[in-house]
């Protein structure tokens, strides 16, 4: 098992995996009622923020709208960045022209053009990140929005 790595070193590494081209995210969130519900998503990392593209109508947009609040995974087990966000706001894909840009720029596709698509901007409220149980403690690399390293 490789030596656990210090706050500064995780965060850079978090930053590397959301700022990647192509990235991929799991989206968690949860009706009204309480139903979970489980998608993956393409991510941009724009302004400290995490946006995602998806049908305005969609289960998981309908969730982060009543609820307002979802759990993203970024990465595989072993080397896995859990983030807690809040619904910022919501834009459709061809109302905010540099969004759409630095989304594109960095997702594997360009949802511009699609009819009744909208980005979501989610604003991480808490990010832990670890890769083996050596690196549980110190997992927590932002708490309430702000960053502890």
């Amino acid at each position: 098992m490789p030596e656990p790595r210090d706050r500064a070193t995780r965060r850079a590494d978090l930053l590397a995996a959301l700022t990647a081209p192509a990235a991929d995210v799991w989206v968690a969130t949860a009706s009204a009622e309480g139903a979970p519900y489980l998608v993956p998503l393409s991510l941009a990392w724009i302004d400290e923020r995490a946006v995602i593209a998806l049908e305005a109508g969609s289960v998981t947009a309908r969730n982060l709208t009543s609820a307002g609040v979802a759990r993203l995974a970024v990465g595989p087990t072993r080397d896995v960045a859990i983030l807690d966000v809040v619904r910022e706001r919501s834009v459709g894909v061809d109302d905010d022209a540099a969004l759409g840009a630095a989304y594109a720029a960095q997702a594997d596709w360009d949802p511009r053009g699609v009819p009744g698509y909208v980005f979501l901007v989610l604003r991480p409220m808490r990010i832990q990140a670890w890769r083996e149980s050596n690196e549980l403690a110190g997992r927590v690399l932002m708490r309430d929005g702000d960053w502890l390293a």
